[in-house]
Parts: C-alpha cells; sequence; structure tokens
C-alpha cells in the first residue's frame, strides 16, 4: 500500500505518522528531539524515523511523499529560516531523507502552515477554499489558505498573525524585538501575564499557576467567577478580533479557525472573539465565520504528509 509520511518537527519532540492516500492516519509516534544529545539533532530524527517504519512495516518503496514541519519560517521554494527553538540542520535532514526515499516527494513546510494544511485535508476546514488557522499557544502562529493554495509568502511570514502590531503605544518588547504586537497579548503568555496585572489591580491574590503559560488555571478560575480571570480573557478577545479584521481586509479568508492549547478557553472566549471581529472589521468581511480547529495537535502532522502528496 502507497502512503504519505508527516514529520512534526517541535522544540522538544518529534512527531511522525504514516497515512493513507486518503487521508486516513494509520500510526504515528513520538520521541525527543533533543537527546541523545551528542549527536546533530539531523541524525536523531532520520534515526527515530527509520525505527516508526520498521515497525509498522511500511518499506521505504511504499512511501510516495515525505512532509517535514519545522518550527521556523519556510519560504515558498521550501527554504528554511533559523529556527529558534531548535538546532536543526534542516537542509542536513533533507539530505538523509532523499538517501533513504529517493523516489519520494520530498517537501519542508512550517508547523503552522502544515496545520493549516491539515485542517483543509482533514479537519474543519474541509471544502472551504479560503481560511486562516490562527495556532495560539505560547506565542502566536498562523497559517492562510487561499483558493486552496497555502499562501507562505516570498520570505515564508505569510500567515505570521502573531506579529500584527495591536498597540502601537506599548513599550514592553515582543520576543521578536519589535512591541506591541498580537502575540504579547493573544498568547498563553500574554494571557498569564494580563491576568496577573488584573489581579494586582483588583488587589487579590491569583489563582496557582504552573508557569508564565498556565492558561489552563487561568480558564478555570474564570469559571469559578475569578473577575481578574474574566477580565484577561476578555481583553484577549477583543485584541484577537482587533487582529482578524486586519487580516481580513488583506486575505478576506471566510472561515478563521482558532487553534493550538489555547482553544482549550473557546467556551470562555468564542463569542465575545466574534463579537470584537465584528465590531472592528470591514463590512463586506462580517459574514466571515470564527470556530475552533478540529486535529489539535496532530494537525501540523497531518498538513506535512497532505503537502508531500499534492
Amino acid at each position: 500500500m502507497k502512503v504519505a509520511l508527516g514529520v512534526d518537527i517541535g522544540g522538544t519532540a518529534v512527531k511522525a505518522g504514516v497515512f493513507s492516500v486518503e487521508g486516513a492516519l494509520l500510526a504515528k509516534t513520538s520521541f525527543s528531539s533533543r537527546e541523545p544529545a551528542d549527536e546533530p539533532a539531523n541524525l536523531r530524527i532520520a534515526r527515530g524515523v527509520d525505527a516508526f517504519l520498521a515497525n509498522t512495516g511500511v518499506s521505504d518503496e511504499d512511501v510516495l511523499g515525505v512532509g517535514i514541519d519545522v518550527p521556523g519560517p519556510v519560504d515558498s521554494a521550501g527554504h528554511a529560516g533559523v529556527l529558534p527553538n531548535l538546532e536543526l540542520d534542516v537542509e542536513a535532514l533533507q539530505r538523509e531523507a532523499k538517501i533513504t526515499f529517493p523516489q519520494a516527494n520530498l517537501v519542508v513546510v512550517n508547523d503552522a502552515n502544515a496545520a493549516a494544511l491539515g485542517e483543509l485535508w482533514q479537519g474543519a476546514a474541509r471544502d472551504v477554499d479560503s481560511f486562516a488557522l490562527v495556532a495560539i499557544g505560547t506565542g502566536v502562529g498562523g497559517g492562510l489558505v487561499a483558493d486552496g493554495r497555502l499562501v507562505a509568502g516570498a520570505f515564508g511570514a505569510g500567515g505570521e498573525f502573531g506579529h500584527l502590531v495591536v498597540n502601537r503605544e506599548e513599550t514592553e518588547l515582543c520576543g521578536c524585538g519589535r512591541a506591541g504586537h498580537l502575540e504579547q497579548y493573544a498568547s498563553a503568555t500574554g494571557i498569564v501575564r494580563a491576568y496577573l496585572r488584573e489581579c494586582e489591580k483588583l488587589g487579590v491574590a491569583p489563582v496557582s499557576l504552573d508557569g508564565p503559560t498556565d492558561t489552563l488555571s487561568v480558564f478555570a478560575a474564570c469559571r469559578e467567577g475569578d473577575k481578574a480571570a474574566e477580565r484577561a480573557i476578555a481583553a484577549m478577545a477583543d485584541y484577537l478580533g482587533y487582529a482578524l479584521a486586519q487580516v481580513s481586509v488583506v486575505a478576506d479568508p471566510s472561515l478563521y479557525l482558532i487553534g493550538g492549547g489555547v482553544s482549550a478557553g473557546w467556551d470562555l472566549f468564542g463569542d465575545a472573539l466574534q463579537r470584537a471581529f465584528q465590531t472592528y472589521c470591514f463590512k463586506s468581511c462580517t459574514p466571515a465565520r470564527i470556530a475552533p480547529a478540529a486535529l489539535g495537535n496532530d494537525a501540523a502532522l497531518y498538513g506535512s504528509a497532505y503537502l508531500a502528496l499534492a
């Protein structure tokens, strides 16, 4: 049976999956992208994928395409830029893949763009030609699909919604070195930071937090009536709705999908997000829908395999 292989490379872990050409996930695995630490990441990843395929019984000749997604910019020609959270020689990994799968179509894609393609193939954007995925976790990334095709951009920055400027008065810097970006307000980090500030304003103690990105505790507090949590989440929805309104007058997608770990609070901010978008958007864009993504943490895995089959 002919299959596609998706490889989703994160800062600490790698996921690999075998897919039928129809889009069924037949088998998947995960392993560390950092261990063993005494060998290059490209060799660790190649060895892990080889072991996975051996266990599934899939032969190298059965693989029609290999899709690799990485946590960093990838331009329209498939060249990866700097990966800030991972020391990986992407070109060396591509060479390893070509040796193992000489007959396969090999592609490299940004992880958030891959997640968008996954939702297009087998998720919440099936049969939707133009949509945007906003991936909200530690930071804010995304992917844009127009007329059924991924918009990566000339420099790989297509869909970098987290770096839209939403507050020109901000003095604190974003991780990219600029200020006032959506990522500073709508990410898990931003929500927790806003919550702590609201607690200070109200003169109340925050709930116990498991680190600077623990939105699950903030969401739980909101569900229990915590006013500081309510304010932080409302601010997040307002900033995000404003940002999506700006995207609409450039790309005009019919659907926005909200993915990543922060989507676990959809019940708390989904309606407010839709209202904010309607408040700020150009009148012609008001029919655009906003909904949660469907494939969870496997979306990029699906998307990288899908692109390899395209």
